[in-house]
């Protein structure tokens, strides 16, 4: 009997990690994609470089284009600002770009890359935020942007391209007061998580899973039993189910110039591949702004 115990145990332990892995989970997502009329909202993702949308935002993308009723989906945009260009693989960088996003599922015609001069792939330095902010504006205002998704100040990891996106999409919305027909975008930025967490593989779904349990249960009794929307409701997180994962690796696969040593270890323990948490980035109008 105690070896037969021994062995359910073990069973019982794979059992419960496997059905946290196999299903996806979010919580607050919807704000991301909320809009004030009955319409899909029009959601830009911003990126850097190729390989970013997969690398870091691919949970956020899945749960967005998976998220249901249907009619109501956001209608997912991405514009990166560069084609990688710093080893001089622009091209090829651009051709995986797109084959991504067909992984991704983003459609043609709501997705663009940029080569400019000022906006070159660059480990040492960071782009202006006039010259992100000139370039991010037509797209925002032709096809009628609610919330633009980037990096945050820490750049996930540390590139000054990726410090540069929210510094040049906040720069944008603090000047755009005055328009005719729609509010103001909203900005939001994928939180920069502290080392020791970054590299957690699948324990970073399971405890994101955990943690969101514990805050819906926290949410629905306040003290003395009484309902409490103040702790976690407002945090938008996208957890990936094991098919997410999968999906996120098979579109970085399309980035084959990209698939070096230490590419592959980021893959098989990013917490980025399984979970996006995000904060928004409350902007100013320009005459009070400090940028």
């Amino acid at each position: 009997m105690f070896q037969l115990a021994r062995l359910w145990l073990p069973v019982l332990v794979l059992s419960l990690v496997w059905s946290y892995l196999f299903r996806g989970a979010q919580q607050n997502l919807h704000i991301l994609g909320a809009r004030t009329s009955g319409d899909p909202a029009n959601v830009l993702l911003l990126t850097a470089h190729p390989d970013d949308e997969c690398m870091f935002f691919a949970p956020t993308i899945l749960a967005l284009l998976d998220s249901s009723p249907a009619h109501q989906r956001p209608r997912v945009h991405s514009l990166c600002l560069s084609v990688g260009n710093a080893d001089g693989l622009g091209y090829t960088r651009r051709q995986e770009l797109v084959q991504s996003l067909d992984v991704l599922g983003i459609e043609e015609g709501r997705r663009w890359v940029v080569d400019r001069s000022d906006l070159q792939d660059n480990f040492t330095a960071q782009w202006e935020p006039e010259v992100i902010s000139d370039v991010l504006k037509p797209y925002v205002l032709e096809h009628r942007i609610d919330a633009i998704l980037t990096f945050d100040h820490n750049g996930i990891s540390s590139h000054p391209n990726h410090i540069s996106l929210p510094n040049g999409a906040a720069h944008l919305l603090s000047t755009l007061t005055d328009l005719p027909e729609s509010p103001r975008p909203r900005l939001f930025s994928l939180v920069t998580v502290p080392l020791y967490e970054k590299y957690l593989g699948p324990v970073a779904p399971i405890s994101s899973k955990l943690s969101i349990s514990l805050s819906q249960l926290w949410s629905r009794r306040g003290p003395a039993g009484e309902a409490s929307d103040t702790i976690g409701t407002r945090v938008p997180i996208a957890v990936s189910s094991w098919q997410g994962y999968a999906r996120a690796l098979k579109a970085m696969m399309q980035h084959r110039s990209q698939l070096v040593w230490f590419r592959w270890l980021y893959v098989s323990f990013s917490r980025y591949m399984w979970v996006n948490e995000w904060a928004e980035v409350v902007v100013p109008p320009a005459a009070t702004s400090a940028l």
